[in-house]
């Protein structure tokens, strides 16, 4: 396969999943130069490749390693989690820790919003 189907492979799966080049670099972990530099077709490490990939739930070839609708429930749980621990914080320090299943409940919720409610524009945002 030639570099430029990868690239393009790659951009059609990142516009599918409404994810911008900025959000792509943060959650990839890579600078916003590298990433410029790789959809532009230049030269970058196979580490590049392999991050920004993984990210989009493809392997090295372009082809879907976990479906569209998998991903996205992943990342959303991965955010709900992370809100519903900001929740849990707050509320450890007011000494009112959540019990186990108002926590999932949240969890749950988050996800939701995430997935279709308020929160989907924001589902990709690093």
């Amino acid at each position: 396969m030639m570099r430029n189907q990868l690239v393009e492979k790659i951009e059609q799966r990142r516009k599918q999943l409404k994810i911008s080049l900025e959000n792509l670099a943060k959650l990839s972990q890579l600078g916003m130069r590298t990433v410029n530099r790789f959809f532009a077709g230049d030269d970058v490490k196979l580490s590049t490749v392999e991050s920004i990939t993984n990210i989009l739930g493809l392997d090295f070839a372009g082809n879907e390693v976990v479906p569209f609708e998998q991903l996205q429930k992943n990342r959303a749980h991965q955010k709900a989690q992370f809100m519903a621990s900001l929740v849990q914080s707050t509320s450890a320090l007011e000494m009112q820790g959540l019990e186990k299943e108002v926590l999932e409940k949240m969890i749950a919720g988050f996800e939701q919003a995430f997935l279709s409610g308020e929160y989907k524009k924001r589902l990709w945002v690093a």
